[in-house]
């Protein structure tokens, strides 16, 4: 939930990153997801939204808390998240 657990979780993904190959999209699932911090959210989604920019997939969440945090993020970004 916090910022400095956001960042270790983007540091730990790394290895994940680096095998995408560079034409694929990363898709981004919430299910599951019971609440989402904007600061661990910040911490991980937006490195990746600027690394991977279009190819980065977010799929559709129900769930109230992960809608208001990528709607935060996204002003935040002053840029679009792209979903599926």
């Amino acid at each position: 939930m916090s910022r400095e657990l956001g960042s270790e979780a983007f540091k730990a993904f790394q290895p994940t990153l680096l095998e995408l190959p560079p034409s694929d999209e990363l898709e981004i699932d919430f299910s599951g997801v019971l609440t989402l911090s904007p600061s661990w959210a910040d911490e991980f989604l937006s490195p990746l939204l600027e690394k991977l920019a279009e190819r980065l997939v977010l799929l559709p969440s129900d769930n109230l808390s992960v809608q208001a945090t990528l709607k935060i993020l996204q002003e935040a970004n002053k840029r679009p998240f792209k979903f599926r």
